[in-house]
């Protein structure tokens, strides 16, 4: 199912954005138990929703992480969360474009509760997210077979 845009990655490379950087199947492993993990934790409703959403966030990146690492690269420097975003359609197909675009969405949502004021999240929110976490986690682990 490798849908590569080598064109797009070249150029990522060339920028020093990307590198190409092997990985093995330990590696992948802990990010897909992170996943889980965070998936899980995502859903407590003891946490604030700033926080349920800054996890559930966390478990869509980490998938997005498996994909790059997967592939045999590692996204580096500043912008590393929306670099690793933007990975996703060079990877999967740019069927994946509007996936991508909407957990580029979530980034900067998450950074606004991150860092700037309290409440930005609803239940909505973190329910709309987990719902995509869980369909992005299918589509992930399908490709790593």
């Amino acid at each position: 199912m490798s849908k590569l845009n080598t064109e797009e990655i070249d150029k990522l490379l060339k920028r020093g954005v990307l590198e190409k950087r092997e990985s093995n199947d330990s590696e992948i492993q802990d990010l897909l138990k992170i996943v889980e993990r965070d998936i899980e934790d995502s859903a407590k409703e003891e946490i604030s929703h700033d926080w349920q959403f800054g996890i559930a966030y966390n478990a869509a990146l980490k998938l997005a992480n498996v994909l790059v690492r997967s592939s045999g690269y590692r996204v580096k420097g500043g912008s590393h969360h929306m670099n690793t975003i933007a990975m996703i359609p060079n990877i999967l197909g740019e069927e994946m474009r509007d996936d991508a675009d909407y957990l580029d969405t979530c980034r900067r949502k998450r950074n606004v509760v991150e860092y700037d004021c309290v409440g930005g999240a609803t239940k909505r929110d973190i329910d709309e997210l987990r719902e995509f976490v869980l369909e992005f986690q299918k589509v992930v682990l399908k490709w790593l077979e």
